[in-house]
């Protein structure tokens, strides 16, 4: 089959690494414009025009396709199949119209829960105690197209949503190469999703990370599993507000209010919770780096609330 692949973070570059182990043709790679990032507002290219370049792939990078040139240049691609994996843009029913076999999607969550631009982190936030990856046909709703296929897995206690990415980022990939072969043999099935089962995964913000303490302690560690890498849960300590990277349980019967410092001990920082206390472990004070909380605070002393 001829492929057009549209993809942008790590997640997708595995999706497209599977998809050139095969012996389909990728006939152009569609990703999102280069990244103004860090202080020299350098751009960066994404994971996926990085690995297309680096496989002599044509790559394109529209702003949108709502352009009618832009839509007759990928017309004239003449793709059997366009494949979809964490594009970051929608793709319109002419763009969907145009390949003969239809546009297929690998989506990083069992569909049709946690439909969206961030179901792999809302899958740690929510503390789901398993996910996976779903392959589906594309329609001109959002992840709301026929199920080809899911694969599932257990999220780990303490997996992060940054070490959840990078786990099924293989396991969409074979997913997807298994989906190829079905459609090119015409033995793909169509499982139309339920919609009263439909969760959402909107887009992540800052505006998610500061730590509300009156909480469960187990809701808390979500959170801050959840929002690492990006954007990180943060709350504030001493009149210092840090991001927090790490965080477990901590065992102590307490009345004390939520949001009080509870004790700074060798492994970190405990504060009470709605429910308990949560020991922050790991923690990024402004313009440093990310360290163990215990020795940022053995050279920042922290007055306990106790004392």
């Amino acid at each position: 089959m001829r492929l057009v692949f549209m993809g942008t973070p790590a997640f997708a570059a595995a999706c497209l690494a599977a998809v050139l182990e095969t012996e389909h043709r990728v006939v152009g790679v569609y990703t999102k414009p280069d990244t103004p990032k860090n202080r020299g507002m350098k751009l960066i290219p994404s994971e996926v025009k990085v690995l297309a370049q680096a496989h002599g792939l044509p790559v394109f990078q529209p702003a949108s396709f709502r352009d009618d040139a832009v839509c007759e240049e990928l017309e004239a691609l003449a793709p059997d199949l366009i494949v979809a994996v964490a594009y970051g843009k929608i793709l319109p029913q002419r763009v969907l119209e145009i390949p003969p076999l239809g546009c297929v999607n690998i989506h990083g969550s069992v569909l049709p829960a946690l439909r969206g631009s961030a179901p792999v982190q809302w899958a740690v936030l929510n503390d789901l105690p398993e996910t996976g990856v779903t392959a589906m046909y594309m329609n001109a709703r959002m992840d709301e197209g026929d199920v080809i296929a899911v694969r599932t897995t257990p999220i780990g206690e303490t997996e992060t949503a940054g070490e959840l990415m990078e786990r099924l980022a293989p396991i969409g990939g074979a997913l997807l190469k298994e989906t190829l072969a079905a459609i090119a043999a015409g033995t793909a099935s169509r499982t139309p999703q339920d919609p009263a089962l439909a969760t959402y995964a909107p887009m992540l913000t800052k505006e998610l990370s500061p730590v509300d303490w009156s909480r469960p302690a187990r809701a808390i560690l979500a959170q801050i599993r959840g929002l690492n890498p990006w954007p990180a849960a943060s709350a504030a300590f001493g009149g210092t507000e840090f991001k927090l990277w790490e965080a477990r349980p901590f065992e102590t019967e307490t009345q004390a209010a939520p949001g009080t410092l509870l004790a700074l001990t060798k492994q970190g920082l405990a504060v009470a919770c709605g429910d308990g206390a949560v020991l922050i472990t790991r923690l990024q004070a402004p313009g440093g780096k990310a360290m163990p909380a215990a020795d940022y605070f053995r050279g920042h002393p922290l007055k306990m609330n106790n004392e």
